[in-house]
């Protein structure tokens, strides 16, 4: 399994690649910062629960589970 820096590059690599202003960037950049200043998936997944707007928060919560199956 992959740490969090791992995954914090990964999110950081998708939130690059995304539209400016998208829902994409936000929710990839949310998943990245907060994998870059967390110990470890669990801490991340809790820290995400609080992200807002809403649609960010789901569209982040989507993402972190993608990168942390993968």
């Amino acid at each position: 399994m992959k740490d969090n820096l791992d995954l914090a590059a990964s999110a950081q690599q998708l939130a690059d690649d995304a539209p400016a202003g998208s829902l994409d960037r936000a929710a990839a950049a949310s998943v990245a910062i907060t994998l870059a200043t967390t110990r470890d998936v669990d801490q991340a997944r809790q820290q995400l629960s609080g992200v807002s707007p809403d649609d960010v928060r789901q569209a982040a919560l989507d993402l972190f589970e993608r990168l942390a199956a993968g």
